[in-house]
């Protein structure tokens, strides 16, 4: 049972109208509002605001000394983080956005002796821009197509050699929403030839169970973050590490050897222990606070990702369900043909004028969004079941329009 008096999440509560866990994110209002962007950005819960009111309080009472408890809901961020990533060893370093962790890692990799990068046609903005860039710089990237997704790990394994530095991958392309198919092929390759894999889970977490042990890959990098299906908003992205990580990232900041800020290092430059290896400078420690207090929340109601997934493969087939029925023409929108346990947390249906739907949609009251040819409709734990109907209705008086 959860902690409280509060009822543990069931996740056929999203068949119901309205839907019973709509009442803890009132402030959001999604029991009156179409928020179809559960794969983008999901509604914080009401007790997102005892950590903001909590930071303020700690700031106002401690001033300078308020890092102690700051730090204090850093850690249990991490751990949240953690328990969602299977609970594998490795330091957990907090950051803005996964570009900002991205770029310190790096930045720690030999591209003179390994000047070539591996990866896929389907990676988020954070990591393809800066890797495009890179490549103006005379670093070879090597871009494998992602579909068919079931084989990509061994397409990516097949890539990567000896001047290979880094091989990314998402485990659930932002794009499409396709779970990629086994990646311990891509691990071993990288392993063999001495790159190092960094996963990215940001469309994976806490919307699919993950374990790093079990799937066979808790050697790699881990980037990923909260503002999507975790809840927790801006400023919460993580890296995780493999435990015997000695990296030495070039982008770093003081607080990377936080116990030396007393003096300036003498000789080579230090790194402390643990997550401190990779982190920046001063931070605001607010997105922590709100971050540790909506883990707590989802603790409190037994919100697992086991149920989680659940609820979003019920609301997903609904959406599909319905959106066939509508018998749309195939050249104005049509679905792809994904098998519904091959899907991630939203549906994309692909569209010449996606961003025109999109917006047509939003005057209608409908939250999504587009990304090129493809309308992405995002559901979330808090949405009732006449409110996927009610969305999908309008969407075919858009197309149809």
């Amino acid at each position: 049972m959860s902690s409280g008096s509060q009822p543990a999440f069931d996740p056929a509560w999203v068949r119901e109208n309205p839907n019973p866990l709509a009442e803890h994110y009132r402030e959001f209002r999604v029991a009156q509002r179409l928020l179809l962007t559960g794969h983008s950005h999901q509604a914080w819960p009401d007790r997102a605001r005892r950590g903001l009111d909590r930071s303020w309080t700690d700031a106002a009472e401690l001033v300078d000394s308020k890092w102690e408890r700051a730090f204090a809901a850093t850690e249990r961020v991490q751990e949240g983080y953690r328990r969602l990533l299977g609970g594998p060893e490795g330091p957990i370093t907090l950051s803005q956005s996964t570009h900002d962790l991205l770029v310190r890692l790096f930045s720690a990799l030999d591209w003179k002796e390994r000047p070539r990068a591996v990866t896929t046609d389907r990676e988020f903005y954070s990591a393809r821009r800066q890797l495009l860039r890179m490549a103006e710089e005379g670093i070879e990237v090597d871009w494998i197509p992602a579909e068919p997704v079931d084989e990509v790990g061994e397409r990516l394994a097949e890539a990567v050699d000896d001047r290979t530095a880094v091989c990314l991958v998402s485990t659930v392309f932002f794009s499409t929403g396709e779970i990629a198919g086994d990646l311990r092929p891509t691990l071993a390759a990288c392993r063999q030839h001495g790159a190092i894999l960094v996963l990215d889970v940001y469309h994976h977490l806490n919307v699919l169970p993950l374990d790093l042990q079990d799937a066979g890959l808790d050697e790699a990098y881990v980037v990923g973050g909260g503002y999507k299906y975790c809840q927790l908003g801006e400023g919460n992205a993580f890296l995780r590490t493999p435990p015997d990580c000695a990296l030495r990232p070039v982008a770093t900041g003081w607080f990377a050897a936080f116990d030396s800020r007393s003096r300036m290092p003498e000789g080579e430059v230090p790194y402390g222990p643990g997550y401190h290896r990779f982190m920046g400078g001063t931070f605001d420690p607010v997105s922590h606070y709100r971050g540790a207090a909506v883990f707590d929340f989802f603790r409190d109601l037994e919100m697992a990702p086991e149920k989680l997934r659940k609820a979003s493969q019920w609301q997903v087939g609904r959406l599909r369900e319905r959106f066939d029925l509508l018998d749309l023409p195939p050249d104005r929108i049509r679905r792809p043909d994904v098998p519904l346990e091959r899907q991630g947390g939203f549906l994309a249906l692909e569209a010449p004028r996606a961003a025109e739907i999109r917006a047509e949609l939003l005057e209608r009251g409908v939250y999504t969004d587009s990304r090129r040819t493809t309308l992405r409709l995002g559901p979330a734990p808090y949405l009732s079941r006449s409110q996927l109907d009610d969305a999908v209705e309008a969407l075919a008086e858009v197309v149809g329009r």
